[in-house]
């Protein structure tokens, strides 16, 4: 599909939404950076208690003049739901207090406002001062975002001890020598070469007031992690509106927590066949084992890496697109790219609103890891690129004829997208394109670890019992540990690092695995009322074209309000 198909009026609700997504961008530069829209490039946003309440201010107006508002056709009802949803949660969760204490080792303020230096361009020596002056604010930055958590902190809102721990010395990485901070100086290039000494001596200027600004940080958390609590979790009724914010829908943790265990040991057993297939009489361990020893599905350094994911990305847009999927020209470019963070860990940006900067799937590579294996990481290709995430952002963004900016750039929610993307890897699996039993074993690789984190998460946070295997009873640490470690395969290093991401950031990744449930029940839903004449293509097109609302708002626009 080439052309847009569907003109469709603006109305008073769009406006509505184009004007709060105006505003909240006025608030927030780093958010247009990240949607890939002018303002303020130079500027950070106000982290402190001061910039949080008037982001909440701009959310009350903006609930305030929804309420008087009409919808004039469907688009317009979905808009409205979306809207009251997202930005009404938003308020619970201020009023809570849960803005103010955001603390992890991968999503928290901290490294936000260092990595959206990545998506900001860099080939021209007035791009490059724009950096420079960015890079200059992170200390105001990361000094308001302490206020907030002392702010916070005093109203008996803490994380636990161990992220304090965690995230200073995360800080410490990011200010050390041979870090990307350190680094940016001597690596500014425009397309004639180095930028003017005069202007590499500005960055350095910059450059070196970040990291202090880093050591700071790390010495304030250091501070404020002596007045945290020990204990892992947060608790049921935190949890409760983390799981809210994350899947746009309200589940039952009961149940969803028992559904996880049922999932994972299905997936055990899945993979359990898969390994026979792999190495005849191998056990799962002994399969993967053999998986990496195997020069068939090994890379060897970055380039290769890079090299390959783009070579599959592009593979996967050029098979799908027309028989499987309505992909639009501008969404057939993706950019594969070898993050210039070294935490770990595999992300999708998305494209700007003109498709200047196209949509990228960067691969954030651990510091001294140079081999990697494809029968892993195919899987991760899907899941970020086409039929995942890229297809997914990317066709919402393309959408501008039939959904406003807000819709289009703004409405993302975990369980919807990240529900998608897992649903995406599956259906390739459906497809044919991982009948490789070294690839099949990848895609289960990745399905155990996301089933053993609905259990470890719901739990640990919750406070319910742990399974038997570890011994029952309460959820410690090293319970936690054991579990993740029997369930995954990703390295020592990696797992506990996305442990303490579970553990930090709650409600997150269970988001991925309860997403993909709540997309299954969906299709299985429309197939049963449609029938024979139900027409997969057309589910994904119709589905997708909603945008990234929460789950129940997607599934009442697909199937009707209840």
């Amino acid at each position: 599909m080439n052309e847009q198909t569907h003109a469709r009026p603006s109305t008073e609700i769009d406006r509505i939404a184009e004007t709060y997504l105006d505003e909240e961008l006025a608030l927030s530069p780093l958010s247009a950076t990240y949607l890939g829209l002018p303002g303020r490039e130079d500027e950070i946003d106000d982290l402190s208690p001061d910039g949080l309440e008037e982001m909440s201010r701009l959310r009350r107006r903006t609930l305030d003049t929804l309420d008087a508002a009409e919808p004039a056709d469907e688009v317009d009802r979905v808009t409205l739901e979306a809207m009251r949803e997202r930005l009404g949660l938003a308020e619970e969760m201020h009023d809570a207090g849960l803005d103010a204490m955001e603390l992890n080792n991968i999503a928290s303020p901290m490294q936000s406002v260092r990595d959206v230096l990545d998506l900001m361009p860099s080939d021209t020596e007035e791009q490059w001062a724009t950096i420079g002056r960015r890079v200059a604010a992170i200390p105001e930055a990361l000094e308001e975002y302490v206020q907030s958590l002392r702010h916070a902190a005093d109203r008996g809102r803490i994380t636990s001890r161990r992220q304090f721990r965690v995230c200073a010395e995360q800080a410490r990485d990011t200010a050390a020598e041979g870090a990307y901070l350190a680094a940016l100086p001597e690596s500014a290039r425009t397309a004639q070469g180095p930028v003017p000494d005069s202007l590499r001596r500005d960055l350095e200027t910059s450059a070196q007031a970040a990291r202090e600004g880093y050591l700071a940080l790390a010495a304030a958390l250091d501070d404020l992690g002596e007045r945290a609590p020990e204990q892992l979790g947060c608790g049921r009724e935190r949890y409760a509106l983390y799981s809210r914010q994350f899947l746009g829908s309200t589940v039952d943790l009961e149940e969803t927590y028992a559904w996880g265990q049922e999932e994972l040991a299905r997936i055990t057993a899945q993979m359990e066949q898969t390994a026979q297939q792999v190495r005849p009489g191998a056990s799962v361990k002994e399969a993967i084992a053999a998986l990496e020893d195997d020069p068939a599905y090994r890379l060897e350094g970055t380039d290769a890496l890079q090299a390959w994911m783009q070579d599959k990305a592009d593979e996967a847009i050029t098979a799908l697109a027309g028989e499987h999927f309505d992909i639009p020209d501008p969404v057939r470019a993706i950019e594969c790219r070898i993050a210039p963070t070294q935490t770990g860990g595999i992300y999708y940006t998305g494209p700007s609103d003109d498709f200047a900067r196209p949509g990228r799937m960067w691969w954030s590579v651990p510091k001294g890891v140079t081999t990697f294996g494809t029968w892993r990481e195919l899987t991760t290709v899907y899941h970020e690129g086409v039929p995942g995430h890229h297809l997914q952002v990317a066709q919402t963004v393309y959408r501008r004829e039939l959904l406003n900016r807000w819709r289009r750039l703004a409405s993302w929610t975990s369980g919807h997208g990240e529900g998608w993307a897992l649903y995406a890897e599956w259906l390739m699996a459906e497809l044919g394109y991982m009948d490789d039993p070294g690839n099949r074993m990848g895609l289960l690789d990745g399905q155990s670890l996301r089933a053993a984190r609905v259990v470890l998460d719901i739990g640990v946070h919750c406070g319910f019992e742990a399974p038997a295997e570890v011994g029952g009873g309460d959820w410690t640490y090293e319970k936690a540990w054991a579990f993740l470690d029997a369930h995954a395969n990703q390295g020592t290093e990696q797992l506990r690092f996305e442990l303490d991401r579970y553990l930090g950031w709650p409600g997150q990744a269970p988001s991925y695995k309860i997403g993909e449930r709540l997309w299954v029940e969906l299709r299985n839903e429309v197939a049963r009322r449609e029938g024979e004449a139900f027409d997969l293509k057309a589910f994904h097109r119709r589905a997708l074209d909603i945008g990234g609302v929460g789950l129940d708002t997607l599934r009442s626009a697909v199937l009707g309000p209840s």
